[in-house]
């Protein structure tokens, strides 16, 4: 096979297209795993570093101890940035939709985070029930407890006239 030949493809869970049923987002959870993997692998480099006596051999000198002590903490990283999403992107719009007072017509979900431990936010994008909307917002909600992080609402400046 040549370079022209290989793709990158989704996963099998992450690809909508020709889903037939209600989506089911991967949960943020799923980061835990190689966090356990890389915490392992940073044991097996201090372990082999400190039996071959923590010297400067040819085979097995300090870069096992650096090695391991980079992996412990990336390893660390995983497990504290492995959030379970408790709240889903149905939650998320009916907390928006509270939050902003209009009738909503069109909306959109997509989930973000935020903050060095990565916490997953729902980013919803809200337009009024009108024809065509008169109101859009946009409101942040955690994606873990289901609070308001941010909220923002306006008159909505687009010029739909030449749709009609």
């Amino acid at each position: 096979m040549d370079d022209a030949e290989v793709r990158d493809e989704l996963p099998d869970d992450l690809v909508a297209q020709g889903y037939v049923g209600p989506y089911v987002f991967p949960n943020n959870n799923r980061r835990r795993i190689p966090g356990y993997l890389y915490l392992m692998l940073a044991a097996a480099c201090i372990g082999l570093w400190g039996a071959t006596g923590a010297g400067d051999g040819v085979l097995v000198n300090g870069g096992f101890l650096g090695a391991g002590i980079l992996l412990a903490v990336v390893g660390a990283y995983h497990l504290l940035a492995g959030w379970n999403l408790d709240v889903d992107e149905r939650d998320a719009l009916v907390a928006a939709t509270r939050q902003v007072g209009f009738a909503v017509g069109h909306a959109s979900a997509q989930l973000g985070w935020r903050g060095i431990r990565s916490r997953p936010t729902w980013r919803i994008l809200l337009y009024s029930a009108e024809e065509p909307p008169q109101t859009r917002g946009l409101v942040l909600v955690d994606g873990i407890d289901g609070q308001i992080v941010a909220h923002f609402t306006e008159d909505n400046p687009e010029d739909w006239s030449d749709l009609k």
